[in-house]
């Protein structure tokens, strides 16, 4: 086998082609609780916590450095830039990252709900055709 056909069979398999819709609707769906995230619930978390800005918190370990020169603008030293530790900015990303689990489980909890409906509700057998009825008339009237 080619490895063109090969590599055409693989791509065009439905379990594939599925986990790559679900894999940009995932990202799409990142995106729209981040901006959720960002855009509403942080202003009104800082808005309750005093007009505290969660993504500028951070705690800082060691200071920014300037460049240093001399008279003729040759570099003496360096910058340096500030070392920290951004605590606001995994404080959000991990309200999206919950808000994301919270909502993927709804959606699983939906799915496996209709599932079980449809397990518990079997289908009603089919009605005989006419020619099963037909027959079945015979038979009985044999019988008698």
């Amino acid at each position: 086998m080619s490895f063109i056909k090969e590599f055409k069979e693989f791509a065009m398999r439905g379990n594939l082609i599925d986990t790559a819709v679900a894999f940009v609707m995932g990202a799409s769906f990142g995106k729209i609780v981040s901006a959720f995230v960002d855009g509403i619930v942080m202003p009104l978390v800082g808005m309750l916590t005093g007009g505290v800005d969660f993504n500028d918190k951070k705690l800082i370990l060691k200071e920014a450095v300037a460049e240093v020169k001399d008279s003729a603008g040759k570099v003496i030293e360096k910058a340096i830039p500030e070392v920290s530790v951004k605590y606001g900015t995994f404080i959000t990303n991990v309200i999206d990252f919950i808000l994301v689990a919270l909502a993927v489980f709804i959606v699983i909890k939906a799915i496996n709900r209709m599932k079980k409906k449809q397990e518990a509700a079997p289908a009603a057998p089919a009605e005989p055709s006419n020619t099963d009825k037909l027959l079945m008339e015979i038979r009985d009237a044999l019988k008698k």
